[in-house]
């Protein structure tokens, strides 16, 4: 008998390879960043979470009765989603207690600033500001009392920052109350049905300070000093020269803050990278956002599940995912505009430089371990 002669493979087959190459790659990627799928189950929990809460928000039902200026399903679904990453613990009754404290917290962070901005309007367009400059403070200084605590802190910023863009006042902390409630329900049910899928991890943005500090002062104290000073510059500098996307330099100026001078500068050179990588992809993408919005949504949950998984030990990779998720719903939610958008990218970029500055002359933290 003959050897029959091997076939080379046909246009078919050599097609379909070339589509599947990108699909094996990033599968490979994948199980080298998250090899057990725990933080890819994290990942579409929180994007189940948002979604849920945005889908209850705009029930008729429960929306009867709240003014339609407040954006309830953005509220709540901020809410679930920010305080389902913030959620740290292994079992299903510990996370769930805590996401309930944390949706609340972002709730009364919401609340702060919708009491006391209309007081300060009076004193300028940027005093309202101040509020923020406080949660600022919170998430350094919660610090102290570990993944919970710095969830705490930062989730009562969150809720500053939304009330802040919502422009919120003191008759609205009914819808307030209404979206916590909406956001506890969403956040809550996807975990209960994660169960031991999920092996939580600190994330870098949460972590707390360093564990040798050479000064006399608390870290976590010294944190939240120099994120609400940055963040009173940013401030001061609104209320002088007008920043058209203010609240976005002091959000980078406040979670850049490590808990350690050089860990500032490594999560500020990963932030400015992620930043430079995420703004321009999201900008190209701008085209596609206003013919095909599913299209748009789709590849922001798929960002936001690479957040998740990238953000322990990638925080730059974690920073592009999350600044092409902004730039790409803002454009799918009727935002267009290159100047606003690009004032928002480099805005960011001066809020994490002055991060830095503040966090190396500021009572710097010199670790004993990390800053010899």
């Amino acid at each position: 008998m003959h050897d029959q002669p091997q076939r080379s493979p046909g246009l078919g087959a050599r097609y379909l390879q070339g589509v599947l190459q990108p699909i094996t790659t990033i599968g490979g990627w994948l199980a080298r960043v998250d090899p057990g799928t725990h933080r890819r189950v994290k990942g579409l929990r929180l994007v189940t979470a948002y979604g849920i809460a945005v889908a209850l928000g705009t029930l008729q039902d429960i929306a009867h009765g709240v003014p339609g200026n407040i954006p309830l399903g953005y509220l709540a679904g901020s809410f679930a989603l920010w305080a389902s990453v913030s959620e740290g613990k292994t079992t299903r009754p510990e996370s769930s207690r805590d996401l309930v404290l944390l949706c609340f917290s972002a709730a009364l962070g919401a609340a702060v600033f919708a009491v006391f901005s209309e007081p300060l309007r009076v004193a300028g367009r940027a005093a309202p500001e101040m509020i923020l400059v406080t949660g600022a403070f919170l998430v350094g200084y919660l610090k102290r009392f570990g993944t919970l605590g710095a969830g705490v802190g930062s989730q009562i910023y969150i809720g500053e920052l939304l009330a802040y863009g919502a422009r919120l006042t003191a008759n609205d902390l009914r819808a307030i109350g209404i979206a916590a409630l909406i956001a506890v329900t969403a956040s809550v049910v996807p975990r209960m049905l994660s169960g031991p899928a999920e092996r939580p991890v600190v994330t870098a943005a949460l972590a707390a300070g360093p564990d040798s500090f050479n000064g006399k002062y608390k870290p976590e104290l010294v944190m939240g000093l120099q994120a609400s000073l940055g963040a009173l510059v940013i401030v001061i500098l609104n209320g002088l020269i007008g920043l058209a996307e203010s609240a976005w330099a002091i959000t980078a100026c406040t979670y850049v803050v490590a808990g350690s001078a050089t860990g500032t500068m490594q999560r500020v050179r990963r932030r400015i990278a992620g930043t430079l990588i995420g703004v321009p992809l999201g900008l190209a993408c701008l085209p596609v956002a206003e013919h095909a919005p599913l299209l748009i949504w789709a590849a922001a949950a798929l960002a936001m599940v690479i957040y998740a998984m990238a953000l322990p030990e990638r925080y730059d990779i974690a920073c592009a995912a999350f600044a092409f998720t902004l730039i790409i719903t803002l454009a799918a939610s009727g935002v267009h505009s290159i100047p606003l958008l690009a004032a928002r990218a480099w805005e960011t970029l001066l809020g994490g430089l002055l991060g830095l500055a503040a966090a190396m002359f500021v009572f710097p933290i010199r670790s004993l371990d990390r800053d010899k």
